[in-house]
This record gives C-alpha cells, sequence and structure tokens, in this order.
C-alpha cells in the first residue's frame, strides 16, 4: 500500500504544494506507485460532500491509468476546494481509495455586547463575505471577519473595543462562532488645533469643520467622534475655502491625529501654509470656438482685477463644457492653465477648448418601465433621435421624467456606439413606484382642532399618465368632497385638461363669536397650455352655486354677523325655518392663469422661483365680481448649508354690475402661511356688531426665512429648521391697502416633509399688535407649503 497524504496545518496554499513537491523528491522510487489501470474509485470520509463531487475533481477515471502525477494532482484539487483539511489517496490492489477529513460547517453565528452596531446587519455582512450559517469555517475569514469588526468600531470612535472570538465545536461536525465585544467608551475630539493661518482666524477655519470639540448637540451629531473619513473631507473643506477667496498654492502640509493612552480623548492639528493672495490679471480663450467665442466668454466667471476663486474656476469650465455639448460636442475638453506671477501675486489663465467631433444621438433606449407606457416617457424627452447631441436637452429630459412622480429613480447615460466615434445612445433607466394612493387619517392643527381626511387618488391611471382622485377633508371649518381627473397631455403639444366636480362647505374660524354656514356645489374645467420649459398658462371655466345661510335668536348657534345677515336679505331670504335666513347665488367664473417654475423642488426646493398670476372673473349671474391674485416665491442657497427664501403675494377683488363683492370670496390673515403669532384668520377688518374678523377683498402678505439643516440630520432637507419674519393684513372693500397698517411678527420654526404631509410647527413673537388683535405665539400646521 502506497500512501500520499497532506496535513491542514500548514497555513497557506503555496506552503502545501511546496510540502508535495518535498515530499515526493524525498520518497523518490521507493515511495513510487507503478502506473496501473483503475479497476474501482472509493471514496471515504465524506459526511456532507457527496461523493460526486469528489469525483469530478480527480484526474483520473475508471478505466484509466493511474500515475504518481495524477495522485498529486488529485490532492491539490481537493485541497483548492476549500472543503477538507486532510486529503490522502492509497492504493489497494487495483483499487484507488480517496480518504478525506471534511472541514467543519458552521452551526451560528452570534454577537454579544454590539450596541453601537444591529446584530442583523452583522450577520449579514458577514454572510456577504462567506462567513454565515451552514457556510465551510474558515480560521482565516473569522480573522478578517474580526479585524474589519474593529475597524467599523474604530471609524465610529470606539478605539478602546476589544473583540474575543470563540469558536466552539459541536456535534456533526459543527461550530459556533461568537464575537465577545466590549466597546468600552466612545473617544472625543478635545482640541483641534490648526496651525500656519494668518489670514483666517481660528474659530473661523475650525467653524468650516464638521469634526468638532463636544457642544450642546454633539451628543446627537456626533461631530465629536473622530473619524479620518470626515477629517478628509474637512482638509477639503479647509482647501477649497482658501482657494476660494485667492489662495492659489495653499497646502495642507501634513495632519497629526493624537489619542490618550486610556483612548477617551483626541487630538487633532493640522499645519498649513498659506502662500500668497493672488488676484486675477487676465482669462483668455484658445482653441476652436466656431464663431462663439464671445458667448463663451460670458460664461467665463472670473475676470480680471478679481481675487482668484478656484470655485469660480471650476465653474467658468463646467459651463463652457456644458455650452459646447449643447453644439452636439459630447466629449469636448476645455482645461484652464495657470500662468502665476510670483512677484506681482497675479495669475492669469488660458483656457484651451478642443470640441471633438460633433456626436449624433443614434437611439433612445428606456427600460424598466413595466406598467408605464413608453409614450408617457417619451413625450417629455427634449432630445430627439438622429439629431445632434444637446446636453442640456438630455438633463431637461431627465428632470421631466423625475418631476412626472411615478418613478423612485430616474438615471440617464449616454454610451458611445460601439465603432462609431461621432454617435451616442441615451439610455434612461426608470424604477417604477406605486403611484396609488389610499390615505385614511387624522389631524389636529391650532385653528381647526381635529380634522378626518381621506383621500384616494390614482396618479399614472393604467400606465397612461393620467390622474383620477377623490379627496375628502372633514376640516371644522372647511368640509370639502372633491373629484378630479387631468390628462397632462390632452393634446399632443401638451396641453393638459382638468375636471373638477366638488361640494365645500365653510364656517366661521374658531376665533368668530358668530355662526353662520356656506355651502359650495360647483364643477369647472382648465386648460393648460405650456409656452416654455417653465411657463404656462391655463384658461379655466366653471359654475358655482353657493348658500350662505345666517342665524338669529335659533337655539344651539350664535348670531351671524351683520354683514353676513345682510348679505342674506340683498339677495334673497329663505325664512322657512324660523330665525334661520338662507341666499343663494348662481356664478359662472372665468379663469385665466400664469405660472412659471424654476425651482429645483415642488417639496423642498433650495433654489429657483415660482411665480402665479390668477385672474377669475364672473361676468354673469347672480354675482359678478373678479380676483386678481399674485404671488412670487424665490429660494437661492446661500454658504454652504443655508438657504433665504422669500414670499410675497397680493390679491385684490372686487364687485362690479352694481353688485357688491361676495363676502364668502374674502380673504383672510393671521396663522401659519400668512403672518405668524397672530390667531389663525384673525386680522383684518372685524364685523361692528360682535367684532368677528370678516376677512376682506384684498389683501397683501410678505415672508423672509432663513432655512437651516436641522442638526444631525446631515443632507436631508426634509427636515430643517428656520427663523422668520412675517408681515400682512387684509383690508376691506373699498379701502386702501397701507403699508402702516401691515402687521409684523419674527420668530424660529421647524419644517419636515413627514410621510403623511408637510408639518410646519413655528413660534413667532409680534411685533407690533394692537389691542383687538388676537396673540398666538406657538401654532402648527400639517399640509402647509411656504
Amino acid at each position: 500500500m502506497k500512501l500520499y497524504s497532506e496535513r491542514s496545518f500548514l497555513p497557506l496554499f503555496p506552503r502545501r504544494l511546496i510540502a508535495i513537491a518535498a515530499f515526493s523528491i524525498c520518497a523518490g522510487q521507493a515511495l513510487a506507485v507503478n502506473p496501473f489501470t483503475v479497476k474501482d474509485i472509493r471514496v471515504e470520509g465524506i459526511q456532507r460532500t457527496e461523493a460526486g463531487t469528489v469525483f469530478s475533481y480527480l484526474p483520473v477515471r475508471v478505466g484509466e491509468t493511474y500515475t504518481d502525477e495524477k495522485g498529486a494532482a488529485a490532492i491539490k484539487a481537493l485541497y483548492a476546494t476549500g472543503f477538507f483539511k486532510d486529503v490522502r489517496i492509497e492504493v489497494e490492489g487495483d483499487v484507488l481509495v480517496v480518504m478525506v477529513e471534511e472541514r467543519p460547517s458552521i452551526a451560528g453565528v452570534d454577537f454579544s455586547g454590539t450596541k453601537e452596531f444591529d446584530k442583523e446587519q452583522l450577520t449579514k455582512a458577514l454572510k456577504d463575505i462567506g462567513l454565515g450559517e451552514s457556510r465551510i469555517f474558515d480560521k482565516a475569514l473569522v480573522d478578517r471577519a474580526e479585524q474589519e469588526l474593529k475597524r467599523q468600531y474604530l471609524s465610529r470612535g470606539l478605539y478602546g473595543v476589544q473583540i474575543t472570538t470563540t469558536v466552539t465545536p459541536i456535534e456533526r461536525n459543527r461550530v459556533n462562532i461568537t464575537f465577545a465585544v466590549d466597546e468600552g467608551e466612545v473617544a472625543r475630539i478635545r482640541q483641534i488645533n490648526i496651525v500656519g493661518n494668518k489670514a483666517f482666524s481660528d474659530s473661523e477655519l475650525r467653524g468650516l469643520l464638521n469634526l468638532r470639540t463636544p457642544g450642546w448637540f454633539t451628543w446627537y451629531t456626533k461631530a465629536d467622534q473622530y473619524s479620518k473619513q470626515k477629517l478628509t473631507g474637512d482638509i477639503e473643506a479647509l482647501k477649497s475655502y482658501y482657494l476660494n477667496r485667492g489662495y492659489i498654492e495653499m497646502q495642507v502640509e501634513s495632519t497629526q491625529v493624537s489619542i490618550t493612552p486610556d483612548k477617551k480623548d483626541i487630538y487633532i492639528t493640522v499645519n498649513i501654509n498659506e502662500g500668497e493672495k493672488y488676484t486675477v490679471s487676465g482669462v483668455k480663450l484658445e482653441g476652436e470656438m466656431f464663431g462663439r467665442e464671445d458667448e463663451l466668454k460670458s460664461l467665463l466667471q472670473l475676470k480680471a482685477g478679481d481675487v482668484y476663486s478656484g470655485e469660480k474656476l471650476a465653474e467658468s469650465v463646467k459651463k463652457i463644457s456644458e455650452r459646447m455639448g449643447n453644439f452636439g460636442y459630447a466629449f469636448a475638453n476645455v482645461n484652464a492653465n495657470p500662468d502665476i506671477n510670483r512677484e506681482k501675486k497675479e495669475v492669469s489663465f488660458t483656457v484651451l477648448i478642443d470640441p471633438g467631433k460633433r456626436v449624433y444621438v443614434r437611439n433612445i433606449n428606456i427600460v424598466g418601465n413595466n406598467k408605464t407606457r413608453d409614450e408617457v416617457i417619451r413625450r417629455e424627452f427634449r432630445q430627439f433621435e438622429d439629431s445632434w447631441y444637446d446636453g442640456e436637452k438630455i438633463r431637461l429630459s431627465r428632470d421631466r421624467v423625475d418631476r412626472l412622480g411615478y418613478f423612485k429613480e430616474v438615471n440617464i447615460e449616454t454610451p458611445e456606439v460601439p465603432g462609431n466615434t461621432d454617435q451616442v445612445d441615451v439610455n434612461m433607466t426608470v424604477s417604477e413606484k406605486p403611484t396609488g394612493n389610499i390615505l385614511l387619517g387624522a389631524g389636529f392643527s391650532s385653528s381647526d382642532k381635529l380634522t378626518l381626511t381621506g383621500s384616494i387618488q390614482q396618479a399614472n391611471a393604467f400606465g397612461s399618465g393620467n390622474t383620477i382622485g377623490l379627496d375628502v377633508n372633514t376640516s371644522k371649518r372647511n368640509r370639502t368632497i372633491a373629484l378630479s381627473q387631468t390628462n397632462p397631455y390632452f393634446t399632443d403639444d401638451g396641453i393638459s385638461r382638468s375636471y373638477n366636480l366638488f361640494t365645500r362647505t365653510t364656517r366661521p374660524p374658531e376665533v368668530n363669536t358668530g355662526d353662520y354656514e356656506i355651502k359650495t356645489n360647483g364643477a369647472d374645467i382648465k386648460f393648460g397650455v405650456p409656452f416654455s420649459e417653465v411657463d404656462t398658462v391655463y384658461f379655466g371655466a366653471g359654475v358655482e352655486q353657493t348658500k350662505v345661510t345666517t342665524f338669529l335668536g335659533v337655539p344651539g348657534h350664535n348670531d351671524s354677523p351683520v354683514v353676513y345677515r345682510d348679505y342674506v336679505s340683498q339677495f334673497g331670504d329663505d325664512a322657512s325655518v324660523p330665525g334661520t335666513h338662507t341666499a343663494k347665488t348662481t356664478s359662472f367664473p372665468l379663469t385665466v392663469a400664469w405660472q412659471r417654475d424654476s425651482r429645483d423642488s415642488a417639496l423642498v426646493p433650495t433654489t429657483g422661483r415660482l411665480q402665479r398670476a390668477n385672474l377669475e372673473v364672473a361676468p354673469g349671474g347672480s354675482l359678478q365680481y373678479y380676483r386678481a391674485i399674485y404671488s412670487d416665491q424665490y429660494f437661492k442657497p446661500l454658504f454652504r448649508t443655508m438657504t433665504l427664501a422669500l414670499n410675497g403675494e397680493v390679491d385684490y377683488g372686487r364687485g362690479f354690475g352694481g353688485k357688491p363683492y361676495p363676502i364668502f370670496k374674502n380673504w383672510f390673515a393671521g396663522g401659519i402661511g400668512s403672518v405668524r403669532g397672530y390667531e389663525g384668520s384673525s386680522l383684518g377688518p372685524r364685523s361692528s356688531d360682535n367684532g368677528d374678523p370678516l376677512g376682506g377683498s384684498s389683501r397683501l402678505i410678505a415672508n423672509v426665512e432663513l432655512q437651516f439643516p436641522f442638526p444631525g440630520s446631515g443632507n436631508d432637507r426634509t427636515l430643517r429648521w428656520f427663523t422668520f419674519a412675517d408681515a400682512g393684513n387684509v383690508f376691506g372693500e373699498g379701502q386702501r391697502i397701507q403699508l402702516s397698517e401691515l402687521r409684523y411678527s419674527a420668530g424660529i420654526g421647524i419644517t419636515w416633509v413627514s410621510p403623511i404631509g408637510p408639518l410646519k410647527l413655528s413660534y413667532g413673537k409680534p411685533l407690533n399688535a394692537k389691542p383687538e388683535d388676537k396673540q398666538q405665539q406657538f401654532q402648527f400646521q400639517l399640509g402647509t407649503g411656504f
């Protein structure tokens, strides 16, 4: 009997090969096996592995000739599987016996003492690298997992972490693996030193960093926990700050991070060399510009005499590259080469433009739209097949598809067509999301108290892009049932059509003492005509029937304000119920409106502008009036995280044809959405008999907000806090808008785009309240916008 064997205690596979080779050399002819024909192969020692698996790795079959070389090859092949820790080949006559000892399998992986990480996440992460239940046990893999686990704890600032790994053998050649973790205490950043700065103070530079020493909110933000990734980002922030202020040669020469022996405190030192401050002596363009030199020059953000700014230079290069892409040169190469004059502390730039070849779009391919029809997506495209590549049109196409709201993700790629240097394909990949929505819920606001809401809405119905919906609102002040249908592409040119059928019941605000009821039933149709990518004009017509009910001396109802009783008397007085008087009117409002929307987001805008103008005229029927509305919202990012938000609105209404302006069309002011710090709908003219707010036929509102990310929310724009200043009031019919009558307030608040709608909380302080004004400093609202 002859034997070949290899033991598993040799840790590295190359050493196994060396051992096999050495064993063969030392054995020489004494252990050599004379070649013979194999009549049978037997496998011994397997428990989990199928015999067929072993046979598949053997280089010899029954009926073939066995040699020493094939025996050595069989041992190497079986070890390479990783299934076995010992392999032997024996020869019994004409029978080849393969004897193996299997590696144990992992019965389970468990963790103890882990508070910083979720156990399920850790288990999944280890399974992804091959260490999990039912996998083959590999000591090297366990060691690697332990080191990776330590690395993750170190990245969270837990430098005192201790991990003990226990491998416990159990029955049926299995093992349990347990990682016992002693997390220790989090190491905090006690000091950050910046050395070498002269132009800017330590506090100014430290304010740029995400890493900081312990403070009020660091228990939540964890900004006082050291992270190499955070430090790298902070170094880049320092460089950008200097580069954008003229210091073109600024360098971060070194960083030192030290930790105290007890591994609780961390000290960071950043050594910088500011260099000199440079101004721009000139910027010139060179290369092929196709006669558009003046157009491309206008894109330059840096001009002669400016202080050098790396951000402006990069933006200039980007805009020129994008503009060349709009002409079809998708792969234009634009580089800015500096020429530094250290004596004069000036720098000039030569921007070299190499447009490359002009590129066409061959095909537009859309994938991922399993429900949405291709035409619904393609009609949003502004880039066409067989046309010049236009980078702006491609970006606009992507944004328009994303704004449909039908998809979780919209990605676009423009790969070159293989074998062609002047053609690309536009590949759009979408990931659909459910567009149906059934909402049943309850809300509470400071003005309307308990509100029950319900809606059934299906956007992109049957993949057509159309929207149908039913909305129900049981607010104490405004009860609504509305059925709507919108076709955004009623015509191929993008003209939209909307139908609305509604019934609304309105009651006085909470601050009123008088009682009345206004019930309006109506329907309207509206068409939207796009005149540009951001401008749309709307035309509409409708019919409304309104019933106004007043009360005088009716049990369970307060007497209605005298102006409502006068209105009912003028338009008919149905007093079938004693003390209850009703007037019914019919109007046929015609609407024309204009909207320009260039915001980057409808829910959480940070840049752009939204302008609206609306004129509603009712020329016939019981009522004759007009209402004009103009609103303007402006958003501008300030610094890195701050957004300036401005809002202004002017409303004006009048009756004509000898008819008064309908009192139920009045505007109100006070509360969230107008002037915070005052009770909702409490400002403006009041009833002469009971002092109830009546609203007005004209209104002026102005709001300013500075919006900041909420501490600990990172870049999440859906949760923000803000400071604000409001101004506004309403004025009665025939009364001029007087700036001296405006009410002012200021305060702070929080806004959150919650799963059930936008939520806004504010604390406002009236600045010039009059004795008759009703104040309400804390207010909140679910479902408000600006």
